[in-house]
């Protein structure tokens, strides 16, 4: 009797690699080109597949939205960690914060992210809160360098790490929504006048 074919099992592919198949979509086709379907057949996987390891899109877009911000989180330590002047470092780092241009996947995917905050459970909340924190913490702790050298002013610096990432937020939306007037280069110009106005030791 002839033995049955065996059936081929294909290895998935690592987590990472679908994470970066899903913001690689998000950059080309936008949110609504990210389909699980459309994805699967990106990384070699059913949508079924895809759906037993992430389970729901949301937790598919915070996974991708984590993954997106490590490679952040680490390019935003290297930066920090590097010479130069605290006023250098913080200006390099609200180039890193703000969106590259009009359409920037990850900011696109954080205002996805964001909107779907408001009915998402406590652990996607607390997930959220993380990556906002890191990047929080390290602002602060930058601007306690530069008031302890003279470089800043003596402000509260969680206060004021707190109003600038604001404003940062704001103007990050207007760069990824790409409304007339708020390109990157005016934004960086308007958040120097406010590192000018704010922070600068002879500022009133």
């Amino acid at each position: 009797m002839t033995p049955a074919p065996r059936r081929t099992h294909h290895a998935a592919p690592p987590r990472e690699d679908v994470l970066a198949a899903a913001m690689a979509t998000i950059a080309e086709r936008g949110l609504d080109g990210l389909t699980m379907a459309g994805l699967g057949r990106d990384v070699g996987m059913s949508s079924g597949h895809l759906l037993y390891y992430f389970r729901t899109k949301d937790e598919l877009l915070l996974r991708t939205l984590e993954w997106s911000e490590s490679r952040l989180g680490a390019e935003r330590r290297a930066l920090l960690a590097r010479p130069g002047s605290a006023r250098e470092r913080l200006e390099a780092y609200i180039g890193l914060y703000l969106p590259a241009g009009h359409r920037d996947p990850h900011w696109t995917l954080w205002l996805e992210v964001w909107g779907r905050s408001q009915n998402a459970d406590d652990d996607a909340r607390a997930r959220q809160a993380a990556i906002e924190g890191a990047w929080h913490r390290d602002l602060v702790a930058l601007l306690a360098e530069g008031i302890s050298r003279g470089e800043f002013r003596p402000v509260d610096a969680d206060r004021s790490a707190a109003r600038l990432r604001a404003l940062l937020d704001g103007f990050s939306i207007h760069v990824t929504v790409g409304i007339p007037g708020t390109g990157r280069a005016q934004v960086l110009a308007q958040a120097a006048e406010f590192l000018d106005e704010t922070l600068s030791p002879g500022a009133a």
